[in-house]
């Protein structure tokens, strides 16, 4: 007997078919996917609180001294929160680089990454393992600084924009008075230097474009928006010294502007700026 073969309306049929369970599958993917990046995102930064806190359990309990600075000795100023390598240590008794801490703790240099950035330091894990000895092979001969996508506030001071006191990150996992507990946080600020006059963070929201990385640093998601524009609404994650990472919105939280003169807290001027970062609203109760 001979086979018949599908007529032209039974294929058209099936395309449709076909076609309608394509549109149904694929947004479903797609929000599997989005979470399953979350998910490595809320892992990441439990590794980094862990990494932390094992520092300070095999040091008095005291946390890494932050390497977001610039400078040394008695002239030197904060620097943005996100730096992984310093340009040069602060004094011959502390590292330039997060990992000289850190690396015993945290051996992957993927932990320090968000994985919703748009794309990764392409020497991200050599970075990592050379530490203060760090050099990008494709600038001149020059202690290279680093910076991520995560902002890292152990023993990081910074000034904030609506409130009488300046922020203090953890210096101790026992803690202290007038100190926060944030660790770790998702990087979202506004009018970063690589990004002027725009929202910026490392998880992407409506309307942003990827801002590239260069040889010192990430790239990560952007938007232009006037200084008065309502902030964009993004999903952000934060981790705290207690162990615990939680969830925030973009609106839930409040400005802190890098500090220029250490010794009085007075910011950067607003033109000139490694930009404004905004922290979760939690980390200051």
């Amino acid at each position: 007997m001979a086979r018949r073969g599908l007529s032209l309306i039974e294929l058209l049929v099936v395309m449709a078919i076909l076609s309608l369970l394509m549109g149904i599958v694929l947004p479903g993917l797609s929000k599997v996917r989005v979470q399953a990046r979350r998910l490595r995102g809320t892992n990441n930064q439990k590794q980094i609180v862990g990494g932390a806190n094992l520092f300070s359990m095999d040091n008095d309990h005291q946390y890494p001294e932050s390497v977001a600075t610039i400078g040394d000795d008695s002239s030197w100023n904060w620097q943005e929160p996100m730096m992984l390598t310093g340009y040069r240590a602060r004094s011959p008794r502390l590292h330039r680089s997060m990992s000289a801490y850190l690396r015993r703790y945290i051996k992957d240099a993927d932990t320090i990454y968000c994985p919703n950035a748009p794309r990764k330091y392409t020497y991200l894990q050599d970075a990592w393992e050379a530490g203060d000895a760090w050099d990008n092979p494709d600038s001149p001969p020059v202690a290279d600084p680093v910076s991520g996508t995560y902002c890292f506030y152990w023993n990081y001071t910074g000034y904030l924009q609506e409130r009488p006191y300046l922020f203090q990150g953890p210096k101790s996992s026992i803690g202290g008075p007038r100190l926060s507990k944030l660790l770790v946080s998702d990087y979202f600020a506004y009018n970063h230097w690589r990004s002027e006059n725009a929202f910026s963070s490392c998880e992407k929201f409506n309307g942003s474009s990827i801002t590239e990385g260069t040889i010192l640093s990430s790239a990560y998601w952007s938007a232009k928006a006037d200084a008065g524009s309502d902030k964009p609404r993004i999903k952000l994650q934060a981790g705290y010294s207690d162990g615990h990472v939680e969830n925030y919105s973009s609106e839930d939280t409040v400005m802190m502007r890098v500090i220029l003169k250490p010794e009085t807290g007075e910011p950067y001027p607003e033109d000139i700026t490694p930009g404004s970062f905004f922290l979760p609203c939690s980390a200051l109760r």
